[in-house]
């Protein structure tokens, strides 16, 4: 069965009684070569275990098994359940399990489904909940790459450098975790029912250390977030109205023995730029106590 063929697509959902969900963000593809390129450009092999959020009908699934030592893949619409039944059947390294990905225990979800391999994600996620997937994978710390298809919007977010307008808060959560690689875009076309957007192909490579030496990692967001929460202010009127611990003159005086003007705003500072500003900021914080 060829599952990225529409004909054979609608008969098999047919059988099964299946219908899309707008709410899951459900988007089926339909193009051959898309499962095919996001698998080869994964990097996987024997020694990989995959994790796949939302597998629809299984034709990245099956593209993963081919590549990789055991594929887990996670889906929330229980209603596939017979689809995936049937699509993949006779695939002994794919294991389905049905629930919420967001609710699970990521570190130990791996080390019980995917012992021994290199943990990857690989996915085509729903673009409802592709802001938090992409946090809970971070931050679970035990992925080494995450490759996965989003809409073009959010992945020029994510890869997008200082002094641009795509250039945010997330972007830099991302880049302090990872390397950052905007791979290919995959048109409307290739979906059914077919999406509004683009989508974009990315890939993260986990870092083996933190780029650079920061004091508190939790309070370098804070400033990164107070930065861009109101992007139109100069950053010491943002870092004063965004974490409260610092005057007007404290927060000019962090800025000038960083090496930035006061009047500078946040989407001109680079990552580095911002633990420098975090260090200062931690010591002007600590030396109050």
């Amino acid at each position: 069965m060829d599952l990225t063929d529409y004909n054979e697509i609608r008969a098999l959902l047919a059988r099964h009684g299946f219908r899309f969900s707008k709410s899951l963000g459900q988007n089926f593809l339909t193009a051959a070569w898309v499962p095919e390129r996001i698998a080869e450009a994964a990097g996987l092999d024997e020694q990989t275990g995959v994790l796949e959020v939302g597998p629809g009908v299984g034709c990245l699934t099956e593209q993963l098994s081919l590549r990789a030592g055991k594929v887990l893949a996670v889906e929330l619409d229980k209603a596939l359940k017979p689809v995936l039944a049937e699509t993949l059947r006779g695939r002994d390294n794919v294991e389905l399990l049905f629930g919420d990905v967001l609710k699970q225990d990521l570190p130990a979800l791996v080390k019980e489904k995917l012992p021994g391999l290199r943990p990857a994600v690989c996915a085509n996620l729903p673009y409802n909940v592709t802001t938090p997937l992409l946090t809970a994978f971070l931050e679970a710390g035990c992925f080494e790459t995450v490759t996965v298809m989003i809409q073009r919007e959010v992945a020029r977010r994510i890869c997008a450098p200082a002094g641009t307008a795509d250039y945010g808060a997330f972007g830099l959560f991302v880049q302090w975790h990872c390397e950052r690689s905007l791979l290919f875009d995959v048109p409307p076309s290739c979906f059914v029912p077919r999406p509004k957007v683009t989508s974009s192909v990315i890939r993260l490579t986990k870092r083996g250390e933190k780029p650079f030496a920061v004091e508190d990692e939790q309070l370098l967001f804070r400033v990164i977030r107070a930065a861009f929460n109101q992007r139109r202010k100069t950053l010491s009127n943002a870092l004063t109205a965004g974490l409260g611990e610092l005057s007007k003159e404290q927060a000019e005086a962090v800025l000038q023995n960083s090496g930035f003007d006061p009047r500078i705003r946040g989407e001109a500072v680079e990552l580095e730029g911002f633990v420098k500003i975090s260090n200062k900021v931690f010591a002007e914080i600590s030396a109050k106590k």
